[in-house]
């Protein structure tokens, strides 16, 4: 089994190295960086191409973890951004949401769930609050838009086929089961997904699917 390689983004020195040592004496996880400010992630980011990123949502600079993941998600598509929050501020985690963002976690969390939120974003899942994810239900039920059918016909009907599972929550492992192909394979058609509908996670690809004005 592949490790999960993580990126942390924390301005704050003691959590970075705590978070640091939970993932590498983890089995199936392997940090490979660590960044305490948005320039040094936006540097190493896109260069290192991670799995999984866990971003600070309020770094101590001019620029906010929810900018850092607006500019980066574009680059590393295929990376997960994952918001690290002290507080669970309904706004703030939305925005990040729509930002490019697939979940979050508070930063109070023990260890060991902690890790099971980064592999259940790895495979698939979003780990979110139900508040939260009533918000983004409400979004879909609440904003259509017919403009954005844009690239709906260049998708192929395995593309159409995955973006159906992924509307029921399903995550990567179970779409390969499902499917009777590998993880990777689906991971792939997702990328070729975003490419098609212009659109960087897999929140509002589902919601341009069926028409809906992307979060």
């Amino acid at each position: 089994m592949n490790e999960i390689t993580v990126c942390i983004v924390d301005d704050n020195r003691d959590l970075r190295l705590a978070l640091e040592e939970i993932i590498g004496m983890s089995d199936g996880y392997q940090c490979i960086g660590t960044m305490s400010t948005p320039k040094e992630a936006m540097e190493k980011i896109p260069k290192l191409c991670p799995d999984v990123v866990l971003m600070d949502i309020n770094l101590n600079s001019d620029e906010s973890g929810i900018d850092c993941v607006r500019e980066l998600k574009p680059k590393v598509p295929r990376t997960n951004f994952m918001m690290c929050t002290v507080y669970e501020e309904d706004e703030k985690i939305f925005e990040a949401l729509r930002a490019g963002a697939s979940g979050y976690i508070l930063k109070k969390t023990a260890p060991a769930k902690m890790l099971e939120a980064i592999k259940d974003l790895h495979e698939g899942g979003a780990p979110m609050s139900s508040q939260i994810a009533r918000k983004v239900v409400f979004t879909f039920q609440h904003t259509p838009d017919p403009r954005n059918q844009q690239g709906i016909d260049d998708l192929s009907n395995r593309e159409k086929e995955i973006l159906e599972l992924l509307s029921k929550g399903l995550m990567y492992k179970e779409i390969a089961a499902e499917l009777y192909i590998s993880q990777e394979t689906v991971r792939k058609h997702v990328y070729h997904i975003y490419e098609k509908l212009h659109v960087n996670n897999r929140v509002a690809a589902v919601n341009r699917f069926f028409g809906r004005e992307a979060l």
